[in-house]
C-alpha cells in the first residue's frame, strides 16, 4: 500500500483502530503502559503514522494471545526444539543492548550495555554449540515479538524521544521476555545434563542482569 492510499483510506483507519483497542486489552501492562505515556500526543500523529503504528500494536498482541497456543505445538520432548525456542529470545536480548549501546549517552549506562551485548552473544554461542551437536541448524532469527516492540519503540521515540531512563525501561521490558523464555525452556524436560546446567547458569545470569537494570531505573 503506497502512502497516497493510505492517506485517503481514514475509513480503514478507523477500523483498524477500533480493532487495536479491542486487542490492546490483551497487552501486558508493561507494553500497555509504553502505550500509555504517549497517549496524549497520539493525535498529532498524521493518519499514515496512526496506521503504520496501530498496525504494529495489533501484530504484537496478536502475537502474544497465539504464543501459548504455537508453544504447545512444538515437540515438548524435543532438545533441538527446545532449543530452537530459546535461541530468538537471546538474538533479542542482543539486538536489544545493541540499541542501547547506540542510543545512550551515559557512558557508564554504554559501557554496562556494551558487557551486555558480550555476555548475550556468549549465551547464543553457547546454546548454538548445544543445537548444532543435536543436528540442528544455527538460529540466528530474532522474535517477531522482538520486532514489534522494536519498532513500536521506535514510533514512541519519534513522539516522545529517547533518555536514559526510557531505554533502561526498553531493556527491562526486555529482560523480562527473555527469563519468561528461560523459564518455558527449564520447564521443558528435554533439558538435560551440560545443556540444563548451561541454561540454567543463563538464567540466572538474566535474573542478575533484570536486577541490576531495576536499581539503575530506579535510581534515574
Amino acid at each position: 500500500m503506497n502512502p497516497a492510499s493510505v492517506s485517503n483510506a481514514p475509513a480503514q483507519t478507523g477500523t483498524l483502530m477500533s480493532q487495536v483497542q479491542q486487542w490492546f486489552g490483551q497487552v501486558p501492562s508493561t507494553l500497555k503502559s509504553a502505550g500509555t505515556t504517549t497517549a496524549t500526543r497520539f493525535n498529532s500523529l498524521s493518519t499514515t503514522q496512526k496506521l503504520v503504528g496501530g498496525t504494529l500494536l495489533a501484530l504484537g498482541a496478536a502475537y502474544l494471545t497465539r504464543r501459548g497456543k504455537s508453544n504447545k505445538a512444538r515437540k515438548a520432548d524435543s532438545q533441538t526444539a527446545t532449543l530452537q525456542e530459546l535461541l530468538p529470545f537471546v538474538n533479542d536480548r542482543i539486538e536489544g543492548y545493541e540499541r542501547a549501546v547506540a542510543e545512550s549517552t551515559d557512558s557508564q549506562l554504554k559501557g554496562y550495555y556494551k558487557q551486555l551485548v558480550s555476555q548475550s552473544q556468549q549465551f547464543a554461542t553457547d546454546l548454538n554449540t548445544f543445537l548444532t551437536q543435536a543436528g540442528g541448524g544455527r538460529e540466528k532469527a530474532t522474535t517477531l515479538k522482538g520486532k514489534v516492540y522494536r519498532a513500536w519503540m521506535d514510533a514512541k521515540a519519534a513522539v516522545t524521544g529517547r533518555d536514559e531512563k526510557s531505554i533502561l525501561g526498553s531493556n527491562i521490558y526486555g529482560e523480562e521476555w527473555a527469563l519468561k523464555a528461560y523459564e518455558d525452556a527449564l520447564a521443558s524436560q528435554a533439558l538435560r545434563g551440560a545443556l540444563r546446567q548451561a541454561v540454567e547458569r543463563q538464567y540466572k545470569l538474566s535474573q542478575a542482569t533484570y536486577r541490576r537494570l531495576k536499581n539503575l531505573e530506579d535510581n534515574h
